[in-house]
């Protein structure tokens, strides 16, 4: 393992080949406490049934889209925001988050109240 001296000779190598104005934000927040040698973070693991999940869900939503576009009825080609909200909600229950689960219950409930009327 290298030692001490090693490790502050080539931190300070690395300090004095950045710009003026990194070394400014270094010695701002302390150069004993930045360490150029933290390893990158580590992206998140998706598992191989969230992402069949997800790639389903990008199908359903093209599916949707496309045929929402050529529906009789509207008035030129549905908005961004609306094929937005679509998407946000296709894909929100895709990876099971509960906020989009709570608007497809809600969605279904006000659907079956307008139905009895």
């Amino acid at each position: 393992m290298a030692s001490d001296s090693d490790v502050e000779r080539k931190k300070r190598e690395i300090f004095e080949k950045m710009s003026p104005r990194r070394q400014e934000r270094i010695l701002k927040k302390g150069y004993d406490k930045w360490d150029p040698f933290l390893a990158p973070k580590e992206p998140p693991f998706f598992n191989q049934e969230e992402r069949e999940r997800v790639r389903e869900a990008a199908l359903r939503f093209e599916r949707f889209r496309v045929d929402r576009s050529g529906e009789a009825g509207w008035e030129g080609d549905p908005s961004s925001a609306y094929f937005q909200g679509a998407r946000d909600i296709c894909f929100g229950l895709a990876k099971q988050d509960e906020r989009y689960q709570g608007m497809l219950d809600f969605c279904t409930w006000l659907k079956k109240i307008h139905e009895g009327e």
